[in-house]
C-alpha cells in the first residue's frame, strides 16, 4: 500500500487527513482504513511523508523548504543540519528549538544563498542515549554537570545510581527517559575516574564515544589460547620468504606493524612485495575475539592513548611483524611496468622475518638529505630504489586524476609531559608507504571484483554538482575566476581547480573548503570506485590489525583463494553480510573521527593554556555573524568574537564572506592575515579565544 500512498499523493502540494487519502485511494472497509494508518506512519517513520501538528499529510519532495537531516551543534551553540545531496542548513542560536547535537531533526529553510540559514521545526529522533559529565555539590546534594557543552540539557539523577561517586568524578550518564523539553532522568553506569586524575580527559572522551580501553572476560580467556611465536605447524602451504630483504617502515612509536615491503629490480620492471599481518589465522569468526574485533570495528588513536580493536598480545604481539622474528602474513607481490602499471601479481599466504624496523624520520634522512646511520646501511640501496618506484606510481596516479588536497595535518607530541602541536612531517618515506600500500589494496580489489564474487569496497562518490557549485559561488566572492571547465565533474577538474588556486594566498582555507564539498569515503558491498583517488576498484586490505574491513578481505581472499568456496550458501551469506559489515565499519570509523577530534581540542586548548596573553600571526579561517575564526600556523584554530574587534560596529556581510566595520568600512574576510592574542582557553571546553592586536602594539611569538 505504500507504494500506492506516495504515488496519489505525488502531485499534490497540500496536506490532506487521513479521510481525504482514504477517499483518494477508493478504500471502502474499517480494516482498510487502519491499514493505511498504519503505513502513513511507517512513511511518517521513514521520512518520506511529513505529518503536520493538524495531522494532515504530504511528501516531503513536496515541500521544498522542509529538509531532514541530523544536527550537528557547535561549541557557540549555533549548528547545521547536515543534508545528504546538498549543502548543510546553518541553524542560527535562537533557532535550534531544542535539539541537541545528533539528533535528527526536522528543519525549515529561511534563507537561501551561499550559505543556506534554516530555522528546527521539530525534533523526529533523540540521538542521545549516553553522555559523559563531572559530579558536582549543589544546596539539594550531588548532581552532573554535562562536559561536552554542546549539549544543552538539564540532568535529573537517579540517587540510587550515585552510590560511590564523590565531588570532581567523572561519570558516564545512561539517559533512562525524557522528562520534558531537554530534561532528563540519567542514571550513573560508570564511574571513570576522578577529575585530577592523569589522562582523565582522554579517558572521559572515549567513554563519550563509547571507547573501551579494556576487553571483556570471554576474550581475555580466549587471549590463553593465542601463542607468543607461530609454530611450526603453522608454516605449512605457506610461502617461505624470510630469505628475502623485507623490512617495516612506522611512525617512531608504532608498536602494531601490519605491513611490510620489499622490492627487486627487474630488467624492464620493478617486483613490488607488499606482505600484510595474517590476522585471519588467529582471529575467527563465531569467537569471542572475532566479535569484539567486529564490535569495535577499528583502532582509535587519541593522542598518545591507544584504544585497539585487537588485544595487545595480538596486535603489539603474534601479528606484528616485528624486527628478527617469524610472522605470517598474506602477500601481494605486484610486477610493475616504467609507467607505474601493474602489468602481473600474484597473491598468496606466507611468512616473513622482518630483516628491520624502519621509522619515518630515519627513512626521510635517507630519501630526502643522503644521511644515514650505519645501521641503515646494508637498506639505502634498496630504499632508494622504492623511492624510484614511488615516484612512479605516484605520477601515474597524479595523470589518471588523483587528487592531493595538499592539507596540512595537526599532531600533538608529547615529550616528558610537555604538549606541542606540530604540523605532520609528509615526506618521501610516509608517501612511498601510502602509494605502495593503494597498489595493492587496489590490486586486491580488481582481483575479487573481476571474479564477480561479493566482497567489501571502499568507496568514494562523486561531489554534489549543487556543492562544487557554491564552492566557485564562493571563489567569485573572492574575486577569483576558475578557468576550469565544471560540466564534468571528473577527477581531473578537481585537481585542475586546485592547481588553479596552488599560488592563491587563501589555499590552505580554500583547499580545505572543497575537500568538505566532498562526499565522504566509505565502505560498501557494492563497488562504485573511489573519486579521490580516481580509482575504479578500491579496498582496505593493508591494516587488518587496526580495521576490520581489511580484516573481513583477509578472510574473503581466503575463502576465494584458498578454500575455494563459491557455493550459493556462502555466496547468499556473504551477501547480507558484508551490507552488515560495510555499514557498521563506516559508522565505528565515523566514532573514532569524532573522538580523535575531540581529543585533539582538548590538546590545542591545553597547549594554549600555557600561551595566554602570547601573540601570533594568523590566518582567517572562517566568517560568522559572532566573529571570525583564525588559525595559527601550527593549525591550532580559536575565534576572534566581534566583542574583541574594536574601533567600530562590525556587521556580517555573507555573501562577501566578511565582516564590515559600518562606520570605517574596515573589512576582515577569509584568508586575511592578522595579529591577534590568545586570551583565553579552556581544555575542558576546547575553546580558545584570540583578540586581534593594534599594529605595534607587540610582536609575534
Amino acid at each position: 500500500m505504500k507504494d500506492e500512498i506516495v504515488s496519489k499523493l505525488n502531485n499534490i502540494h497540500e496536506a490532506k487527513t487521513l479521510i481525504e487519502i482514504n477517499d483518494l485511494l477508493g478504500l471502502k472497509t474499517p480494516e482498510e482504513l487502519h491499514e493505511l494508518e498504519t503505513n502513513l506512519k511507517e512513511l511518517v517513520d521513514e521520512y518520506q511523508i511529513f505529518q503536520t501538528k493538524k495531522d494532515k499529510y504530504i511528501l516531503l519532495k513536496n515541500c521544498p523548504n522542509l529538509k531532514i537531516g541530523r544536527y550537528s551543534a557547535n561549541k557557540k551553540g549555533f549548528g547545521f543540519v547536515l543534508l545528504d545531496q546538498e549543502d548543510d542548513l546553518y541553524i542560527a542560536p535562537n533557532d535550534t528549538n531544542g535539539a541537541l547535537h545528533d539528533d535528527i531533526v526536522l528543519a525549515q529553510v529561511t534563507k537561501h544563498g551561499i550559505k543556506k540559514e534554516g530555522s528546527i521545526i521539530r525534533v523526529l529522533k533523540r540521538q542521545l542515549k549516553t553522555l559523559v559529565g563531572e559530579v558536582v555539590k549543589t544546596p539539594k546534594g550531588l548532581s552532573v554537570i554535562p562536559d561536552d557543552i554542546k549539549i544543552h540539557c538539564q540532568l535529573v539523577i537517579d540517587e540510587n545510581s550515585m552510590q560511590g561517586c564523590v565531588e570532581g568524578h567523572k561519570v558516564l550518564i545512561t539517559l533512562v527517559k525524557e522528562l520534558g523539553k531537554n530534561r532528563f532522568l540519567g542514571k550513573v553506569s560508570k564511574i571513570i575516574g576522578h577529575k585530577d586524575d592523569p589522562d582523565i580527559e582522554i579517558l572521559s572522551i572515549a567513554s563519550k564515544y563509547n571507547l573501551d580501553p579494556n576487553f571483556n572476560e570471554q576474550v581475555i580467556e580466549e587471549l590463553k589460547s593465542i601463542p607468543n611465536e607461530v609454530s611450526k605447524e603453522d608454516l605449512k602451504n605457506r610461502k617461505d620468504l624470510t630469505g628475502q630483504m623485507i623490512f617495516t617502515i612506522d611512525g617512531e612509536h608504532t608498536k602494531d606493524i601490519d605491513d611490510a615491503i620489499s622490492l627487486e629490480v627487474l630488467e624492464d620492471a620493478y617486483l613490488l612485495g607488499v606482505h600484510i599481518a595474517d590476522v585471519s589465522h588467529y582471529v575467527k569468526e563465531n569467537t569471542a575475539l572475532g566479535d569484539e574485533a567486529y564490535n569495535r570495528a577499528t583502532s582509535n588513536y587519541l593522542a598518545d592513548t591507544v584504544i585497539p580493536m585487537l588485544p595487545h598480545q595480538i596486535s603489539n604481539g603474534i601479528c606484528s611483524l616485528n624486527e628478527g622474528v617469524i610472522r605470517l602474513t598474506m602477500s601481494c607481490v605486484m610486477k610493475i611496468n616504467k609507467e607505474g602499471d601493474v602489468i602481473s601479481y600474484d597473491i598468496f599466504e606466507s611468512y616473513i622475518k622482518s630483516a628491520k624496523k624502519m621509522t619515518y624520520p630515519k627513512v626521510n634522512d635517507i630519501l630526502m638529505r643522503d644521511k644515514y646511520d650505519e645501521e641503515y646501511a646494508p637498506f639505502v640501496d634498496t630504499l632508494k630504489k622504492m623511492n624510484e618506484l614511488a615516484h612512479i606510481l605516484r605520477k601515474n596516479k597524479i595523470k589518471r586524476g588523483y587528487i592531493d588536497f595538499m592539507i596540512d595535518e595537526a599532531e600533538v607530541v608529547m615529550n616528558n609531559g610537555k604538549i606541542d602541536i606540530v604540523k605532520r612531517q609528509r615526506e618521501d618515506g610516509e608517501n612511498l608507504i601510502e602509494d605502495f600500500m593503494i597498489a595493492a589494496n587496489e590490486t586486491v580489489a580488481s582481483h575479487i571484483a573481476n571474479m564477480d564474487l561479493p566482497f567489501i569496497y571502499r568507496v568514494h562518490g562523486s561531489p554534489n554538482p549543487d556543492k562544487i557549485t557554491d564552492f566557485t559561488n564562493l571563489l567569485k566572492q573572492l574575486g577569483y575566476h576558475l578557468e576550469t571547465n565544471l560540466t564534468s565533474l571528473s577527477p581531473k577538474a578537481m585537481q585542475k581547480i586546485l592547481l588553479e588556486l596552488k599560488d592563491k594566498p587563501e589555499f590552505p582555507i580554500l583547499s580545505s573548503m572543497l575537500l568538505r564539498s566532498m562526499k565522504k569515503a566509505v565502505y560498501q558491498k557494492d563497488n562504485i570506485g573511489h573519486f579521490g583517488l580516481a580509482s575504479k576498484t578500491y579496498t582496505h586490505f593493508t591494516s587488518p590489525i587496526r580495521r576490520f574491513p581489511d580484516l573481513t578481505v583477509h578472510r574473503l581472499l581466503k575463502t576465494y583463494l584458498i578454500d575455494q568456496d563459491f557455493s550459493m550458501t556462502t555466496i547468499n551469506y556473504l551477501d547480507n553480510y558484508l551490507v552488515l559489515v560495510s555499514e557498521h565499519s563506516s559508522e565505528k570509523e565515523q566514532n573514532a573521527l569524532n573522538a580523535e577530534r575531540d581529543v585533539l581540542d582538548m590538546k590545542m586548548a591545553q597547549y594554549m593554556e600555557e600561551h595566554v596573553g602570547d601573540v601570533y600571526t594568523a590566518i582567517i579561517s572562517g566568517v560568522n555573524s559572532f566573529g571570525f575564526f583564525v588559525q595559527l600556523p601550527n593549525l591550532i584554530e580559536g575565534l576572534v568574537p566581534v566583542r574583541n574587534i574594536h574601533g567600530d560596529y562590525f556587521e556580517y556581510i555573507p555573501e562577501r564572506l566578511s565582516l564590515i566595520g559600518k562606520r570605517t568600512n574596515k573589512t576582515y574576510r577569509l584568508g586575511d592575515s592578522v595579529q591577534v592574542k590568545c586570551t583565553a582557553s579552556s581544555r575542558k571546553t576546547g575553546l580558545i579565544d584570540f583578540e586581534l592586536i593594534k599594529e605595534g602594539e607587540e610582536n609575534g611569538s
